[in-house]
């Protein structure tokens, strides 16, 4: 049963991710374990930099999960964070704001931005789809 997520980086992070891969987390596994292949995932991106005061709250990119393949990158150092593999719509960033009355996860809910925290959550069909629509891309 195919499931939707929303992962959670900074624009940055998730930009380099477009070469065709996903991590979560600082690149921690257990959450790359919930996601299956064909599973929908976008990114929201809060800040254009880590830890950064630049705010961006809009969606980067949208894709599927390619494969079951949960493996090592190579980042450089001892940083070897746990990655899925991505094929990434052609979409345009689109920010939250416009459909924060559409989505299920946000309408009515003014601290809708608390579970962005926990960098991974699953979401309706319906509100990949509304992503979707607004970044341009078939869901």
């Amino acid at each position: 049963m195919t499931k939707y997520w929303i992962a959670v980086a900074s624009a940055e992070h998730a930009r380099k991710g477009k070469a065709g891969f996903m991590q979560v987390n600082h690149g921690k596994k257990a959450p790359l374990q919930r996601i299956r292949a064909d599973d929908g995932i976008a990114y929201y991106s809060p800040a254009l930099t880590i830890g950064g005061k630049d705010r961006l709250q809009s969606f980067v990119s949208i894709g599927r999960v390619r494969d079951e393949e949960l493996y090592q990158g190579i980042m450089g150092g001892d940083f070897v964070p746990w990655r899925r593999n991505v094929d990434y719509a052609d979409a345009t960033e689109a920010p939250i704001a416009p459909l924060l009355d559409t989505l299920e996860f946000t309408r009515g809910n003014r601290n809708w931005g608390y579970q962005m925290r926990f960098g991974l959550f699953e979401i309706s069909e319906a509100d990949f789809r509304a992503i979707a629509e607004a970044m341009g891309a078939k869901a």
